[in-house]
């Protein structure tokens, strides 16, 4: 958990309540990760997917975050598709 409750799993075991771990889990579900390589992974991908779209051609198609973020997985089903089955 990147250092949350302690430095090994053990000390986090003790100096951590389920209930606290249950509301750390919740932030990183989210927030996305704790670990900072990840997050400037995350923040360049999306800089680079917004300029790649701004620049695109017209007749191109879109860029997804997803291809410059090589450790993120990519969801099952879009935004859009998630919105009709919950209809």
């Amino acid at each position: 958990m990147c250092g949350i409750g302690g430095p090994t799993i053990a000390i986090a075991k003790q100096s951590m309540s389920y209930v606290e771990f249950l509301e750390w889990a919740e932030y990183r579900r989210k927030r996305g990760s704790l670990h900072p390589g990840m997050r400037t992974e995350r923040a360049g991908a999306l800089v680079a997917a917004i300029l790649a779209n701004v620049n695109r051609k017209k007749d191109s198609q879109p860029v997804s975050f997803y291809q410059f973020a090589p450790h993120h997985e990519e969801p099952q089903m879009s935004l859009e598709q998630a919105m009709e089955t919950w209809r």
